[in-house]
């Protein structure tokens, strides 16, 4: 079974659905991108399948490692079980294809600013990662792990107080408004 295959079987077994509804995305000279749609309840699960195909690598890195290096797959949830999020899916297969692109290593509280809605006529122009509640998932050796992190869409101006404060004082600022960062009308926060 190939690591995509195994990605798959995992993140469906943590669901504890049998399958899902998936769409790909292809950018010249990159592997297909797959994501998977998975509602839960009042919730939809937006899951990448293609980031842990390889490791990530430092740019600047002479020579690359094609077994060891960090591997990793974006979670979006979002409420709704219908919603108008045309656009979504290139939208995650860009953050994905970013270490790909342009030698983006993703981890915990990167911020990913794509300068564009995240989908059609969202306010949300850029990411913030996290853990995801997703385990990590173990490779067989010499692989790493792949890494499930958490995507939570943001606004211009929350990116920008990111950058300023940092990623802990916009989750300060979300708790202290009880923003839902997983509803996708939300408003941005008061900062």
């Amino acid at each position: 079974m190939g690591v995509i295959d195994t990605v798959r079987a995992s993140v469906l077994d943590h669901f504890g659905v049998p399958s899902a509804d998936s769409a790909a995305v292809t950018f010249l000279g990159l592997e297909s991108i797959e994501i998977l749609r998975i509602p839960d309840g009042e919730y939809v699960h937006y899951v990448t399948l293609g980031g842990a195909r390889h490791p990530m690598a430092d740019p600047t890195a002479t020579v690359v490692d094609p077994d060891r290096g960090p591997r990793a797959e974006l979670v979006l949830t979002l409420r709704g079980r219908r919603g108008s999020q045309a656009g979504l899916t290139r939208a995650l297969a860009v953050l994905i294809a970013s270490p790909a692109v342009e030698g983006v290593v993703l981890q915990p509280d990167a911020l990913l600013d794509l300068g564009e809605p995240l989908w059609h006529s969202a306010a949300f122009t850029a990411a913030l990662l996290s853990v995801s509640d997703v385990p990590e998932l173990s490779l067989p050796e010499p692989a790493d792990p792949v890494r499930f992190l958490s995507v939570a869409p943001i606004t211009a101006t929350e990116a920008a107080w990111v950058r300023l404060r940092g990623a802990a004082a916009l989750r300060e600022a979300w708790a202290e408004a009880d923003i839902d960062i997983r509803d996708p009308h939300r408003g941005p926060a008061k900062l």
